[in-house]
């Protein structure tokens, strides 16, 4: 967590210096008013399950297949997770240049979740240095459970907070900060604090044209009471992964140790570590279908 918290402190000091391999980055556009913006700072909407700054474009449809299987440490009776899965079905629409939302459906809790994403600036070669973007989700728990008060459907829900901080500091480095609070509206325990605050920093390195390295970490924030089971029993979020990109498909294969592929999950509930061999193999797959203007403008969003 101390490396993590100066990474953060010297992060800003670099995104603000002048860096001059921005203005002959292949990915910039150049819009009719003139202003040059930097594209593809990621690949895909998630770096892994960290949401990126990316979103679908004005007028595209974002079909998202999450699958997460069982942790390699079953061993072979469990045929190392993969008799084991869970899967997440997800649809995101480009209402602006600015404003995606989306909708997903998760079998892990059985959860409903809808979301929004908003790009408040946008990084500019010798202008804006970065990209700043806002991710706010609701998820409801479908799942019935066994205590009392808890299918209510107040108690069934929480949300989620984000802003996205993303640099491409060349054609290949791409940099992410994500400061995130979480809201639950019910806890399992009196010890258990209703509100989470974490940190995730997420990085891409570019190898070839299509074909990438992705990491994330998340650290969570200790609570007032760090003996509270919702933060003592839990680990926090570790990520490695590859992006694929084919034609209109992004594949990303990635190992993790969290099961959940929604925010209030991998944030503060991935129940196994590295350490013990809590790993899980996981993929998204996502697919851009385009309507109306959109098919007669790149993804440059």
């Amino acid at each position: 967590m101390k490396q993590l918290l100066l990474f953060v402190s010297l992060l800003p000091a670099t995104l603000l210096a002048q860096d001059r391999h921005l203005d002959s980055l292949m990915g910039t556009t150049q819009p009719a008013h003139g202003r040059a913006y930097v594209t593809g700072t990621f690949k895909g909407t998630r770096i892994i399950n960290l949401q990126s700054v990316e979103k679908a474009a004005p007028g595209t449809l974002q079909f998202l297949i999450q699958h997460r299987f069982g942790a390699v440490n079953g061993g072979g009776y469990e045929f190392f997770g993969l008799d084991q899965a869970t899967i997440r079905l997800a649809l995101e629409y480009g209402l602006h240049r600015a404003v995606a939302i989306g909708v997903g459906r998760s079998s892990y809790e059985k959860n409903y979740d809808a979301y929004t994403k908003v790009t408040l600036l946008r990084q500019a070669p010798s202008a804006v240095p970065f990209t700043l973007a806002y991710f706010g989700s609701v998820v409801y728990r479908g799942e019935r459970m066994a205590l009392k008060g808890f299918n209510s459907g107040n108690a069934r829900l929480s949300y989620t907070h984000q802003l996205l901080l993303a640099r491409k500091f060349t054609d290949r480095l791409s940099l992410q900060l994500a400061p995130t609070f979480v809201h639950k509206n019910r806890v399992l325990s009196r010890l258990d604090p209703n509100d989470y605050y974490a940190l995730g920093v997420g990085g891409r390195y570019r190898l070839t044209k299509r074909f990438s390295l992705n990491t994330e970490y998340i650290g969570r924030l200790p609570p007032a009471n760090r003996s509270a089971p919702a933060y003592a029993d839990f680990h926090n979020s570790f990520s490695l992964g590859v992006d694929i990109e084919t034609g209109g498909h992004v594949f990303q294969l990635h190992l993790t140790n969290s099961l959940s592929m929604l925010e209030k999950g991998f944030i503060t509930e991935s129940s196994e570590s590295w350490g013990n061999g809590g790993v899980h193999f996981g993929f998204n797959i996502s697919r851009d279908f385009t309507f109306g203007r959109g098919k007669k403008s790149k993804k440059t969003w």
